[in-house]
């Protein structure tokens, strides 16, 4: 049974750093892909940062150059590390995965609707 759990989430200053944690159950890092996605009130689901199955990552435009994706495989866990941060960030933030990882999804990796799997979500509030 797959089961995601996410934590981190908090309140900041912009310019501030928060480290998101994912930890899964159930789930194959060399099989899946793996993904962050975030959602602010009134806004669509967007996708943040994603990992392929074969290790290489994807970002949004928005978050290029802030946010780093990584799993820690032995610790079961995804991890999300947002560096200067904005009050635009403000959302909460889901941890998601897709049982399936070809190549063929690569250029999906950032659709939520490409995901089977999610977790319950951690709030991220980022003020002036």
């Amino acid at each position: 049974q797959v089961q995601l759990v996410e934590s981190g989430g908090g309140s900041v200053q912009a310019g501030g750093s928060l480290r998101l944690s994912c930890v899964t159950s159930g789930i194959t890092y060399s099989t899946f892909c793996m993904g962050w996605f975030r959602q602010a009130p009134g806004k669509e689901r967007e996708g943040v940062a994603a990992i392929h199955s074969d290790g290489s990552t994807k970002y949004a435009d928005s978050v290029k150059g802030r946010f780093t994706i990584s799993q820690d495989n032995a610790m079961n866990t995804l991890y999300l590390q947002l560096n200067s941060l904005k009050p635009e960030d403000t959302a909460m933030y889901y941890c998601a995965a897709r049982d399936t990882c070809s190549r063929r999804d690569w250029w999906a990796l950032l659709l939520p609707s490409i995901y089977n799997y999610w977790g319950q979500g951690t709030q991220v509030t980022v003020s002036q």
